[in-house]
């Protein structure tokens, strides 16, 4: 079986790996354009050291891309961690269809932040879904599935870097032999159930403080790594990471700091205590509290803005 792999970053070096690693024929591999400074997508340095073509269209809508796409006459492509729009013509090529990596149980939690939202909401389940893509976002009939649980202090990059990342490689695996043998269904999704949400910046990563404090909680959890939930002190944005809730009480308000010890910086929250033990704020970068602290002169007592 012919197979066109598309992607990026780590997730499509470690799915790439792993296919060639068991005797999967990739043919090509296409990745987005050099970065500025000549900077190239990991990917595209693992196909190159293996002697994969590789392709890096600007746009999927030229139609000499299809035709190059068209010439390399792949019966699967498979879509690693893709950011690009493909149209749907491109899916129609491949003898046996394209499947794509999505880390959610669609239809919940469509769009480019899955894990994200996911975690901010308060999921206590979430997974992966390998699909067909038709074009639409991540629309497609479901092949398969699979759900882990998420704990009370997962964060997006724990869910993501210990349990999405490498099954979802093995299930990319898994669906390709499926192909192979004639098996894998075409499921589709119950739209009555579907959920979009929008991509996960800092149009929503914004800390409200009178919020309760498990909403505030699952909202620096699901921005931790990318792309920080923020507060205010100083007209300058400083990102929590690395947090723990406590349901204390005090009579303090909420965004006041209450300690500053080892364990990190202690926020007063609406119901609780919020602890987070890394912080990242302009000129300084990403450091423990306590130096954050130390570095801005901040005191127990001092209140963060929204």
């Amino acid at each position: 079986m012919r197979i066109l792999l598309i992607g990026q970053a780590a997730f499509a070096v470690k799915t790439l790996e792993s296919m060639l690693a068991r005797g999967d024929n990739v043919v090509a591999v296409y990745v987005p354009p050099d970065r500025p400074g000549g900077r190239t997508d990991p990917l595209k340095d693992t196909a190159v050291a293996q002697d994969i073509p590789v392709y890096q269209p600007t746009t999927y809508k030229d139609d000499q891309v299809l035709a190059e796409y068209k010439a390399i006459k792949p019966d699967l492509t498979v879509l690693a961690f893709v950011t690009d729009i493909i149209p749907a013509r491109y899916f129609e090529v491949p003898t046996q269809g394209a499947i794509c990596y999505h880390p959610s149980i669609l239809p919940r939690h469509r769009g480019a932040s899955a894990i994200n939202w996911a975690v901010t909401m308060g999921a206590t389940r979430t997974g992966l879904s390998i699909f067909w893509p038709d074009g639409g976002i991540d629309t497609g009939e479901i092949l398969l599935q699979k759900e882990i649980d998420v704990g009370p202090d997962d964060t997006t990059g724990s869910l993501y870097f210990n349990y999405l990342f490498p099954m979802g490689v093995e299930a990319i695996l898994e669906s390709i032999d499926l192909i192979k043998e004639g098996k894998a269904p075409r499921i589709s999704q119950d739209e009555a159930l579907a959920t979009y949400e929008p991509p996960f910046d800092d149009r929503v990563a914004g800390i409200d403080w009178s919020k309760p404090a498990p909403e505030l909680y699952n909202l620096v959890r699901g921005c931790d790594p990318q792309p920080g939930a923020y507060a205010v002190f100083n007209d300058e944005k400083v990102r929590f990471y690395g947090a723990k809730l406590s349901e204390d009480s005090h009579d303090k308000t909420p965004g006041t700091i209450l300690q500053i010890d080892d364990q990190g910086m202690q926020l007063a929250v609406s119901g609780g205590k919020l602890t987070v033990s890394k912080v990242r704020a302009p000129e300084i970068g990403k450091v423990v509290a306590a130096e954050f602290v130390a570095k801005k002169g901040l005191n127990v007592g001092d209140v963060f803005g929204t």
